[in-house]
């Protein structure tokens, strides 16, 4: 049975909610489509935001045939498929390919061509950034459209439009524990009203039970955990940081994030103390988007315990926040002659890099700011 998300999904921009940035008038898909201009895009964000929904309308305001995939289980020659269906019928083809950071990087070569020439317009959907998800080649052959988590005003629109009969305080729980996230909300109000018939705060939680509202970020979950599982591993408490990983794990939470952070505790917490920090945590980042759950815990187990036994010292991240500090201040400062480049013979005229010495114990810093000591 089709679930009532998909039955009540818009089908052109005036019933579409939320996303103005890009839908709104004058905005860029919204003028696209007036426009009838065929281009491939991508579209970033949270789960629930409308990206198939807008993949949907933008190939039916244009009068495109739109071919649905998912990264998860297509392959190839799904692929191939609907691009030899296109070069037979001379016809341009969209195709939506939902989870598109789960393909490889031959998968994304694979689609590169028929993206550069036209044949296929391309529009992918993901939940993780681009920019480490999808290759440099193809991600320059599209444009990318960041969405963002609804609003709990658009939110309360799109549940009333969904006829469930609820009062504001059931409502006002669904919206928080959603995160904005219309399909989640939708999808447990269906089934709420299916299993009890009455729509409460009492029968949403039962017939939601707890794997939901262990991911309630609006319930400051996700922020908490990830602040104690950071502060576990900056007081050297590898027990405490391996619960807390553990706990993210089972709320499902995306383990290229926790590797993410550990790549960034690396150098902010151990920096100089363990330069060798940073290898580790990269490694385990690579390990997490090779493997994958459930074996990557192991990998994120090994280098959390790795990281919280590491002597620990902040001192490249208080460098680098005062040299900031600095350049806000003083804007660009002239640099100092002697280390500037002097690739022709006017620069030289001007004692560009006149008297340098690549050894000098000299600050090199500009002129105001040369006795500054950022490295402590």
């Amino acid at each position: 049975m089709e679930p009532l998300a998909s039955k009540i999904r818009p089908n052109n921009l005036k019933e579409f909610v939320g996303q103005k940035h890009v839908v709104g008038e004058g905005k860029p898909l919204t003028v696209a489509i007036k426009q009838k201009l065929l281009f491939s895009f991508l579209l970033w964000g949270p789960p629930g935001v409308g990206k198939t929904t807008l993949a949907k309308i933008y190939a039916r305001s244009l009068k495109t045939e739109l071919f649905e995939l998912s990264a998860v289980s297509a392959k190839k020659d799904d692929i191939r498929k609907i691009i030899l269906d296109t070069e037979n019928n001379k016809q341009t083809k969209i195709l939506f390919l939902d989870e598109i950071h789960r393909f490889n990087k031959a998968q994304q070569d694979f689609l590169l061509p028929y993206v550069e020439s036209g044949t296929l317009i391309l529009i992918g959907a993901t939940t993780e950034n681009p920019s480490f998800e999808v290759i440099p080649a193809l991600l320059s052959r599209v444009r990318v459209f960041v969405l963002n988590e609804l609003s709990a005003d658009e939110m309360a629109i799109i549940i009333k439009r969904a006829g469930f009969a609820l009062d504001k305080k059931a409502r006002d729980y669904i919206i928080a524990l959603a995160d904005g996230d219309a399909r989640q909300a939708i999808g447990a109000l269906e089934n709420t009203a299916q299993l009890f018939g009455k729509i409460t705060v009492e029968t949403i939680k039962e017939a939601i039970q707890s794997k939901f509202l262990r991911c309630d970020k609006k319930g400051e979950e996700h922020y908490n955990i990830i602040s104690a599982f950071i502060k576990s591993m900056r007081a050297s408490q590898p027990d405490a940081a391996i619960y807390y990983l553990m706990r993210m794990i089972e709320a499902g939470e995306d383990p290229k994030f926790i590797a993410r952070r550990m790549v960034v505790f690396a150098s902010e917490d151990i920096g100089l103390a363990q330069p060798t920090a940073l290898v580790v945590a990269n490694e385990v980042f690579h390990a997490v988007q090779t493997i994958g759950l459930p074996e990557c815990a192991l990998n994120l187990t090994h280098g959390v315990a790795y990281l919280s036994r590491a002597p620990k010292n902040r001192s490249c991240y208080d460098a680098m926040h005062a040299a900031w500090a600095d350049v806000k201040q003083h804007g660009n400062l002239p640099i100092p002659l002697k280390i500037r480049n002097a690739p022709t013979k006017l620069m030289k005229d001007l004692n560009y890099g006149k008297d340098y010495d690549p050894y000098t114990k000299e600050s090199l810093l500009p002129e105001n700011i040369k006795n500054k000591k950022y490295l402590k």
